[in-house]
């Protein structure tokens, strides 16, 4: 564990600041979960918090005192966030039951003036088999002695960069004013050539794994939903991922919206709540995600989009090769990339190619 310069505020040296730095905690991380993925296994991060609201520098050292001891040469202390304010410790190989134990013995052996930190556990990978959900965006499992353990996806996440959010709204707003008639040619066709509602909603899982619903034009039939588990001995995509060419629960002209791209339209509203992007993996529905290989929960690293690469490659890919190419733009994202594919994506548009 590297040691970092002293730190000095108040009066209090850090002599424990043998800390990473956010960035490189968040890189300690990301190296755990390759291992994971590729070796088998698992891994806890224990999280500390002050106990108090802005905690003060004195407790952090009494905190780093009590934990130092207690931790093994191959655990990873860090940074957490950028405001330096909660410290956290990978801990290679070990059940979440162990990571409680630590946090149970570093609470005790805190003087008594000091506030007891707020202590989360974090389990990679916790199965989506044994979660028990309480709320929409949030999973918890019973850890050791009935103490919550959640799962670290939102860890990993990538929040939107500055330049690519300002892209994001500016072109969405443009966007909608530009193509409001229609937009509104569609909702009338839509509603007058079909029985249902104008929108096709859906829950999908975005970045870090949160949930979000998605807005797009109808193109199918209102009991689609109900009829896909009729059609899963047709699917044509391996993997979790779910698509017929020919897919029968489309509409008349519901195969004109999804050929012109013009059901995917609504998103643009989606892009300006900042559920999702211009560029970024496609989102899956809420299903199909927790259906995934853990490694393929890489692409939620990243706020899904209306296009990446596998949109503008145009070959018949295999969902590991789908995902491959979302990892890929999770570790090449830049201002050039994303121009780059939206310029990619500009042809497939307009001579209505469509790929998912």
């Amino acid at each position: 564990m590297p040691v970092s310069r002293l730190s000095r505020s108040h009066g209090v040296e850090f002599a424990f600041c043998e800390l990473h730095s956010a960035s490189e905690f968040r890189r300690i991380l990301r190296r755990e979960r390759l291992l994971a993925d590729r070796f088998g296994g698992g891994f806890s991060l224990l999280t500390f918090a002050p106990g108090s609201p802005g905690g003060s520098l004195a407790a952090l050292a009494q905190l780093a005192q009590c934990l130092k001891p207690r931790l093994r040469f191959t655990d990873e202390a860090g940074w957490v966030d950028a405001q330096c304010t909660v410290v956290g410790v990978v801990m290679h190989r070990t059940p979440a039951a162990a990571a409680w134990k630590v946090a149970d013995e570093v609470c005790e052996a805190l003087p008594a003036a000091i506030p007891p930190p707020l202590c989360e556990v974090y389990y990679y990978p916790l199965e989506a088999a044994v979660h028990e959900r309480r709320g929409r965006d949030t999973e918890y499992s019973a850890g050791a002695d009935g103490k919550a353990v959640r799962p670290m996806d939102a860890m990993f996440a990538l929040q939107i960069p500055l330049w690519k959010r300002c892209l994001d709204v500016s072109a969405a707003a443009v966007a909608l004013l530009l193509l409001s008639p229609l937009l509104l040619l569609a909702a009338v066709i839509v509603k007058l050539t079909s029985a249902g509602p104008i929108f096709f909603r859906q829950w999908r899982t975005g970045l870090g794994g949160k949930r979000f619903e998605i807005y797009k034009f109808r193109s199918m039939s209102i009991d689609a939903e109900e009829k896909k588990r009729w059609l899963m001995a047709f699917n044509e995509q391996d993997g979790p991922a779910f698509k017929i060419v020919n897919d029968p629960r489309i509409t008349a002209i519901g195969h004109v919206l999804r050929r012109t791209n013009i059901d995917e339209l609504p998103q643009l509203w989606n892009i300006l709540k900042a559920d999702m992007s211009i560029v970024g993996p496609r989102p899956l529905p809420c299903s199909e995600s927790e259906a995934c290989s853990m490694w393929h929960k890489q692409r939620l690293d990243v706020t899904p989009g209306l296009t990446c690469i596998w949109q503008v490659r145009g070959t018949r890919d295999s969902f590991d090769d789908w995902v491959r190419m979302d990892i890929e733009y999770t570790r090449q994202r830049s201002p050039w990339f994303d121009l780059k594919l939206i310029l990619s994506t500009i042809p497939i548009v307009l001579l209505a190619k469509r790929r998912g």
